[in-house]
């Protein structure tokens, strides 16, 4: 139970994780540069992001004339519905303010909208919000923030990394454009990858191989191993690997296509040992397809399907590639040429780890490797793309 609950709290805590203003800056960058009126007369809705802290409205409101925005909605979920309530402090924009309740202060959400020039300065910009409390704690589940998402062009945010596939749910169930923040290994979520394979939603435009900086609660505990930055521009940060942008908002990065070899310069030239010097490329023994362990040693004149990294898809272009499925257990792209029993699986462990035990050989692709049946990582299945 101690365990359960040190995990609870730690997932908690990581859902303070609040973007850095130049993380956001350059992701939106890409999309007005493909598009510059993309956000013309349109209202973005920035949904869980408790407006006083987060830079994604202090983004947003800054740039509401030069993107030509029509309403910018923020809201924010009260901070006793939260698992971790750690640091909580009023703020003197809050407290100051003539609707200022103290019985709602940690029970209610915010909600925050920018439409017009409310100071009189002649200009849209941060000064020009005006807020009032939610009448609920502002779940974006509950009705009173679903009819903001109904209202929405755009939704933008970094969601709880702990509710990442209900609140995917909850914008796909609207059919909205949206951005948000996820960890990579979201791609392998049955929600998510058939709407990836059908090009109803890609990654975003920065390369997640970066990392991403998020500032975080004073007490958090940095790991033993963490030895990245721990403070940006005077704030305490932290650097979490594998988080990418999910969205369904065209971006030029995800239309350039791969520079590649041939198979054959794969074999004589590549970097990687794996490929470099073997006589040709390992295939699959429950997939026709080959292994390819790297996405830069995609063979370029290759007519087959080939099982490549899900971080493949960081560099995807649907002019280039076709998306066939997945390696996983349940062959939900009819893809397998073979679904090993479960006798098979327990003497593969046996043959590999010289003890009982289960290998799930049906969870990935199966090579074999010094006369022995090994699972490859989570796989990508993708034919190229030919045009007549």
């Amino acid at each position: 139970m101690a365990n359960v609950n040190l995990s609870d709290a730690k997932r908690a805590k990581n859902d303070e994780f609040y973007t850095l203003y130049p993380v956001i800056e350059k992701e939106i960058a890409a999309y007005v540069e493909y598009n510059p009126n993309v956000f013309q007369g349109k209202t973005v809705l920035l949904p869980c992001d408790d407006p006083e802290w987060s830079n994604f409205t202090k983004f947003f409101a800054q740039n509401f004339e030069r993107f030509g925005l029509k309403k910018l909605i923020s809201t924010s979920y009260a901070v006793e519905s939260k698992l971790y309530k750690g640091g909580y402090q009023i703020t003197m924009f809050e407290e100051s303010a003539p609707q200022y309740d103290k019985s709602k202060t940690k029970t209610n959400g915010k909600i925050f909208t920018l439409t017009h020039d409310k100071t009189g300065d002649g200009k849209i910009d941060i000064e020009d919000l005006q807020w009032h409390y939610l009448e609920g704690d502002g779940d974006f589940n509950s009705d009173e923030v679903k009819k903001l998402r109904d209202e929405a062009d755009f939704i933008i945010t970094n969601p709880p990394f702990s509710l990442f596939r209900d609140f995917l749910g909850w914008i796909v169930q609207a059919d909205k454009q949206f951005l948000i923040i996820g960890n990579i290994n979201a791609i392998t979520y049955k929600e998510l990858f058939p709407l990836i394979q059908s090009d109803k939603i890609w990654l975003g435009a920065t390369n997640f191989n970066t990392g991403m900086y998020f500032k975080i609660p004073d007490d958090f505990v940095y790991a033993a191993s963490y030895k990245f930055e721990r403070e940006l521009n005077g704030e305490k940060v932290n650097r979490v690997p594998g988080v990418c942008w999910f969205t369904n908002l065209d971006h030029g990065r995800r239309h350039q296509q791969l520079p590649l070899m041939t198979m054959e310069d794969n074999l004589k030239y590549s970097k990687h040992k794996e490929i470099k010097g073997k006589e040709s490329y390992e295939r699959y023994e429950n997939y026709h397809a080959i292994e390819v362990p790297f996405t830069d040693a995609i063979p370029s004149g290759y007519d087959g399907i080939m099982g490549v990294p899900i971080t493949f898809l960081d560099k995807y272009s649907p002019e280039q590639f076709v998306i066939m499925g997945m390696c996983e257990n349940e062959d939900l792209y009819n893809l397998k040429s073979k679904v090993y029993a479960t006798a098979e699986c327990k003497q593969a462990y046996l043959d590999k780890f010289g003890k009982k035990g289960t290998y799930d050989l049906n969870a990935s692709g199966v090579i074999v490797k010094d006369g022995l049946l090994e699972k490859v990582y989570q796989r990508v299945l993708i034919k190229h793309k030919r045009t007549s």
